[in-house]
């Protein structure tokens, strides 16, 4: 109703969940970190703080498949890194098959579904789960550090109530799980902004790739170069979801905020920092839908931190202070201990006859979609 104070954004936390994301191997203490940082700008006292629990294996196979899941479980029990079937489900280099993984990602996946049915039941209108946002998890397989599609299963759990999904990624890597698993309906609808170069993981998304069947135009991605800073950023993200919102008219939001595109990431990608970020997290907030924010990338990890915090302090409207308050991981944000993060000298390499083809595509595809959806009499 108009003129009704807004639930306040449920934030997903527990303590016990926490420390199963902090024994993640390529993040480890990431999840502490954040949590710990946004406690520290006495942030949670405006939100609402809601307790996960473990996904099941019910629930998490409404995506991924029984042989998948029990394979994952199996190794997880016996800390099985050399399992000879491991291979064909993704499990090895990137993905090891760690002592107590299924647990982890049935935490996380149950965590992302706690956010979306919160969001279902219109106990408030955005929901935050920063250990989630596993975005290239397949549905028989592990891929880029992603155990369990979590996006998917809260976009799915999200159709339950809403017709018509918006998911934006906003990670340094292509969303290709997400967009995979929705790739032949136009009831969800995937944007992808990311890094797309000869070699860079995971080698899709083109601005050709734009879904299936009847999925055709329904997804979209903006492939983009090392060195992009902020106002260049916003200005492409901000004409993409422009044309989204109008031809797609969604019902609800699942935002993936990869932290690996700020500056200063292992990555050596983009030149982003949290305001960049912000401003495009600021956009889709003013279109007042449900709205479900996931973490994701993000390996420089007191300044994912930095920038997750900033976010929720977006998400409420708040502006933080520069110093970094005292707390358990202080001695991390040294040697300035401030909340900014400086953009780095690299260089620009998005050509701006490049970028404006990539839209002018986008545009292209936008008009084609809304002659697919218009009644033909």
């Amino acid at each position: 109703m108009a003129g009704q104070p807004q639930p306040p954004p449920v934030y997903v936390y527990g303590a016990e969940y926490v420390a199963r994301c902090d024994a993640l191997c390529k993040v480890p203490r990431r999840a502490s970190m954040v949590h710990a940082l946004v406690e520290a700008y006495s942030l949670l006292q405006h939100m609402r703080v809601v307790q996960p629990r473990a996904a099941s294996m019910e629930e998490m196979a409404a995506f991924h498949t029984d042989a998948y899941l029990q394979h994952l479980q199996q190794v997880s029990e016996e800390g099985n890194e050399d399992h000879p079937d491991s291979a064909e489900f993704g499990l090895g280099y990137d993905c090891p098959a760690s002592k107590g993984v299924f647990e982890y990602a049935a935490a996380v996946g149950g965590a992302t579904l706690t956010a979306a049915r919160c969001l279902a039941e219109n106990k408030c209108r955005v929901a935050i789960n920063w250990p989630g946002g596993w975005h290239h998890a397949k549905k028989d397989e592990a891929s880029g550090f992603c155990y369990l599609n979590d996006a998917v299963l809260g976009i799915l759990q999200l159709r339950q109530k809403f017709d018509r999904i918006l998911y934006v990624d906003l990670d340094l890597h292509h969303g290709d799980g997400v967009e995979d698993a929705f790739s032949f309906t136009s009831k969800v609808m995937t944007v992808s902004l990311h890094k797309f170069a000869p070699g860079f993981f995971p080698g899709t998304g083109d601005v050709t790739d734009i879904g299936l069947g009847k999925g055709r135009y329904y997804s979209v991605n903006v492939p983009l170069q090392d060195g992009i800073q902020n106002e260049r950023y916003y200005q492409i993200c901000e004409a993409v979801l422009k044309e989204v919102y109008v031809a797609f008219c969604p019902e609800a939001v699942v935002l993936q905020l990869g932290a690996d595109t700020v500056a200063g990431d292992p990555m050596c990608s983009f030149n982003l920092t949290p305001e960049g970020i912000g401003k495009c997290l600021n956009y889709v907030l003013q279109w007042q839908l449900p709205t479900l924010v996931l973490g994701g990338g993000g390996y420089h990890l007191a300044n994912t931190a930095r920038c997750w915090t900033y976010l929720t302090g977006v998400i409420l409207g708040k502006t933080l202070p520069s110093e970094i308050p005292d707390h358990e991981f202080f001695t991390e944000y040294g040697p300035d201990y401030v909340l900014e993060i400086t953009p780095s000298c690299r260089p620009d390499r998005n050509e701006p006859q490049r970028v404006r083809e990539v839209l002018n595509s986008v545009k292209g595809e936008s008009s084609a979609r809304q002659t697919l959806v218009l009644p033909s009499f």
